[in-house]
């Protein structure tokens, strides 16, 4: 017995609510169908449909083994799809966005690498300090940073970063170092509302400990905020990767950093793998070995 064709066939009489159904959609006979499915509970040793001649219900062990079958031929289903994605050089338009500065640092190169191998491609790369809807803004690929909420797009993680508490050497010598996040509220702060948009800030892995503050300076624009703290306005939560390269410097000092939360994560988000153009297939297998960014 095929097994595969087995749960295709399977599947195929609980989609159609009959064998019969079943065996018109396949093109094959009614009692072809019925030996593949009496050679499928045989393997299995189970029964999977109860019938009798009015109607047909699924028993508990069938309903379990429906659910999988439908995951396992999907899975084969997209097998065969990456594969044929890969023999069509990529043509056309792509939709990608990303957040403003890691979109400039580390998407921007990436996507000019890949224009560079196809010529025949044309990229719409929308840096966005926000959350943009895939779907209502025809986006196909989004780099986005932070838990992906329940959805049905696929997110592939490429690596991590943390919220980190920093300030510029001036500044910590003339107001001092907070030693504990409640001190942050005897502090000049800036707050960057494209991370966090209420003026608390999270502490602890579990993010559990909120600290309100009132910023002396809010900015929804990053360049500022960074340069507000390079000159010693006060302390500012960011991303490290927006402040590595300053941070190892030695332009600006990380303080705080035994309270910090844990790291979130940075993924690739796409539409689920079946709805996949070849476009978005050969970027994200591009992209993904290229974005790795390790946690700072």
């Amino acid at each position: 017995m095929d097994k595969l064709r087995a749960m295709e066939a399977f599947v195929g009489i609980v989609d159609g609510g009959s064998l019969t159904a079943a065996a018109v959609a396949r093109g094959t006979s009614l009692p072809s169908v019925v030996r593949t499915l009496a050679a499928l509970e045989a393997a299995l040793g189970v029964r999977l449909l109860n019938r009798t001649t009015r109607r047909m219900s699924l028993t508990d062990e069938g309903r379990e083994y429906y659910e999988r079958c439908k995951v396992v031929l999907a899975e084969v289903d997209d097998a065969e799809a990456a594969l044929s994605a890969r023999r069509r050089a990529p043509k056309g338009r792509l939709r990608l966005t990303a957040s403003v500065m890691f979109g400039r640092l580390h998407v921007a190169p990436v996507v000019s690498e890949f224009l560079a191998k196809h010529p025949a491609l044309e990229i719409d790369l929308l840096l966005l300090d926000r959350v943009v809807d895939l779907v209502d803004e025809g986006v196909d690929v989004a780099v986005r940073i932070g838990a992906l909420p329940e959805s049905s797009l696929i997110a592939l993680r490429v690596g991590e970063t943390r919220r980190v508490v920093c300030a510029s050497p001036a500044y910590l010598e003339s107001a001092g170092t907070p030693k504990t996040p409640s001190d942050l509220k005897q502090h000049r702060c800036i707050g960057f509302s494209g991370l966090t948009p209420s003026h608390e800030w999270s502490f602890g892995d579990s993010a559990a400990e909120r600290v309100a503050l009132r910023p002396a300076l809010t900015t929804n624009q990053i360049d500022v905020a960074i340069d507000a703290c390079l000159r010693g306005t006060g302390c500012a939560q960011l991303l490290c990767y927006q402040v590595q390269a300053l941070l190892a410097a030695r332009k600006l000092v990380r303080v705080l950093c035994e309270f910090e939360p844990a790291a979130l994560p940075i993924q690739l988000v796409y539409p689920h793998a079946r709805l996949l153009s070849s476009n978005v297939r050969a970027f994200v297998d591009f992209a993904a070995p290229r974005l790795r960014y390790p946690d700072g």
